[in-house]
């Protein structure tokens, strides 16, 4: 069965129609879609006009658009704390070696650097 994709305006349009008094049953059949399909248009798009579905429609792409930023930086955030922790480790196994100061004794003063605790 072939699916048929309807506009924003072309769903506004017809939630219009069915503002005007025709019944949801009616317009379904008319449009060849579900009851289902009707009312969730209904419950996304009702009271709208045109310009305000473009703006919905413009907010969408744009909040994809902050949270594919976002995760990247999470990304980065993590990948640099797993570097710097991995590092600090080399390092304080190197120093404690030279110095001979025991790990535990050094690793509560790193965790507060690195935010940890």
């Amino acid at each position: 069965m072939k699916r048929i994709r309807f506009s924003e305006e072309q769903i506004i349009g017809i939630l219009k129609e069915h503002e005007a008094g025709l019944g949801a049953k009616e317009l379904s059949r008319k449009l060849g879609v579900s009851e289902a399909t009707f009312y969730k248009w209904r419950s996304k798009y009702g009271g709208m006009e045109v310009s305000d579905a473009k703006k919905l429609k413009a907010l969408e792409v744009e909040n994809a658009k902050l949270k594919k930023l976002l995760a990247e930086q999470m990304m980065d955030v993590s990948t640099l704390e797993e570097m710097l922790e991995k590092t600090f480790e080399a390092r304080c196994a190197t120093q404690s070696w030279e110095l001979g100061h025991d790990r535990e004794a050094i690793e509560p003063e790193a965790r507060l650097r690195l935010g940890r605790d």
